[in-house]
């Protein structure tokens, strides 16, 4: 249900209308969802599931969408960790905790992070560090480097690489 403000002190709650489908015109529009951007079978099953389809028209349709090559889990998962590494400068611990709310499976989200390279990830590390670190007004240097760490570890790095990094960078 949503919210909505009418008139002053009135609020009218409007109910969200799912739309029913048939299997044809489902087929097309979650080609269309799927061409525009890369999608995890557990977000198309959600989708389908949102437009009145039962649960035999569901995986039928996956199947043929993963036949069609529209729905690739592998290329969701390398998609997904290039973009949250590569743009959002996420860790591998947050990355790898959207995956799995995604219900990638752990095999193709191993192989997913493996992509990642190391110096890049060191270097992703550092410099969050080098932009955070200023903005830190904190007199004691075991509080600041605390700080420091634990937002490091917010955006999904691992504790052991921010210690390193830290370490020497002399940022610690």
């Amino acid at each position: 249900m949503l919210c909505v403000p009418r008139m002053r002190n009135i609020v009218v709650l409007e109910t969200k209308k799912t739309v029913h489908l048939d299997k044809r015109s489902a087929l097309l529009k979650a080609e269309h969802y799927c061409a525009y951007q890369e999608r995890s079978q557990q977000e198309i099953r959600d989708k389908l599931y949102e437009w009145g389809l039962h649960k035999n028209d569901v995986e039928e349709l996956i199947s043929e969408l993963i036949g069609t090559n529209f729905l690739n889990e592998e290329r969701f998962a390398h998609a997904y960790v290039s973009g949250k590494f590569n743009i959002k400068k996420w860790g591998k611990i947050k990355i790898k905790q959207g995956l799995k709310l995604k219900r990638v499976p752990d095999k193709m989200i191993v192989k997913a992070l493996n992509t990642i390279d190391y110096d890049d990830y060191l270097a992703a590390i550092l410099a969050a560090a080098e932009k955070k670190a200023p903005t830190i007004h904190e007199k004691d240097a075991f509080k600041k480097r605390f700080k420091l760490t634990s937002y490091l570890m917010g955006k999904g790095f691992e504790n052991d690489l921010i210690l390193s990094v830290l370490k020497n960078n002399n940022l610690s």
